[in-house]
């Protein structure tokens, strides 16, 4: 068996998240329904991370195994051929060694999220963006956010059906930027660690929108995460604002 590495960009919108489901489209399953044009199946691929319904990927990563000794070239031009016309791209891919994993090899992942603000309706950036109608103060929310930074148990921001064993993790960047989109102003969070928990960067985002809105104080952002109790979260954002940005690795396969 020839194990490749494969990087993966996709719009979320029409998929019921990352993960093969029973009965809804997914991202996995389009891309091992690819795969078995190209051998038999079936196909089990593994990412460095579940996206959930709606939500884009700039930088996914999975691994798949195959029988035959595919120039990495020749198979991503063969999968991206096959996975046509679904919203999926394989924008990279590399032979890896068989015990190179996609998820458990990962040190880091990175992720975007974007909230526009404007009143007219989105047009270009439909279902890319979260809208807002009303003006956000970045310095305001990157204050609140610096409280986040750090390892901390981060009940609060975490999904009552998250399934991770603790609550307790690392966040090592939590950037908020504002700037002059196309189609016009933009506020932009970079967020990095090495895992999260589910549900918890739409959960900062909700958050923090409160108090770049005015709605809350920086310093009540604190507040919430001491408190420990998802009940002190602030709402939980849209999820087509969110985009799994890039996975890291010791070595990087892609490089």
């Amino acid at each position: 068996m020839f194990r490749y590495a494969l990087k993966i960009e996709y719009n979320g919108a029409p998929f019921a998240g990352w993960q093969r489901q029973k009965d809804q489209p997914s991202v996995q399953a389009a891309i091992e329904s690819a795969l078995a044009r190209l051998e038999p199946g079936p196909h089990t691929i593994a990412a460095a991370g579940r996206t959930d319904a709606g939500v884009h990927a700039l930088g996914q990563v999975a691994h798949c195994d195959l029988t035959r000794d595919w120039d990495p070239f020749r198979l991503s031009e063969a999968l991206n051929h096959h996975l046509k016309p679904a919203p999926v791209a394989i924008v990279a891919c590399v032979r890896v060694a068989n015990d190179w994993h996609a998820r458990f090899s990962a040190i880091e992942r990175r992720y975007l999220f974007r909230i526009l603000m404007r009143r007219a309706p989105a047009t270009h950036d439909r279902g890319q963006v979260w809208q807002v109608a009303h003006e956000l103060d970045a310095a305001a929310m990157q204050e609140g956010a610096d409280f986040l930074l750090g390892r901390h148990d981060f009940t609060t921001f975490r999904a009552s059906i998250c399934q991770a064993a603790s609550p307790v993790k690392t966040l090592d960047e939590l950037r908020i930027e504002r700037f002059e989109g196309l189609s016009g102003p933009e506020i932009h969070f970079h967020l990095r660690a090495r895992s999260f928990l589910h549900n918890q960067v739409r959960s900062f985002v909700g958050t923090l929108e409160r108090v770049g809105a005015g709605a809350w104080k920086p310093h009540d952002v604190q507040k919430a995460l001491t408190a420990c109790d998802r009940a002190a979260c602030g709402p939980v954002c849209p999820p087509h604002g969110l985009y799994l940005a890039a996975a890291t690795y010791p070595d990087d396969p892609f490089a």
